[in-house]
């Protein structure tokens, strides 16, 4: 279980920068900055927002279910291996 915890991790991470390639690519240079310094979660909502505009449907459902299994296992941060 463990094992699907950080391959689900680095998926998102992956999908993370996807996203923020897609922000610079198409000029939106604040949102792909301001997705770099609050770790993923500006990129996570705002690609959310202009997943159409962008074409980035399939990357935010992945990178959802990702998340969503991450979190899971317990293996999306450090705090949950405690002991």
């Amino acid at each position: 279980m463990e094992i699907l915890g950080y391959a689900a991790s680095l998926g998102a991470l992956i999908c993370w920068i996807m996203v923020l390639v897609k922000f610079f690519q198409a000029k939106m240079t604040l949102h792909g900055v301001l997705g770099i310094i609050t770790c993923g979660i500006w990129a996570f909502i705002w690609g959310w927002v202009v997943s159409g505009k962008l074409n980035l449907q399939k990357i935010m459902i992945i990178w959802t279910i990702c998340w969503i299994v991450s979190f899971a296992t317990g293996t999306a941060t450090a705090s949950f291996s405690v002991g």
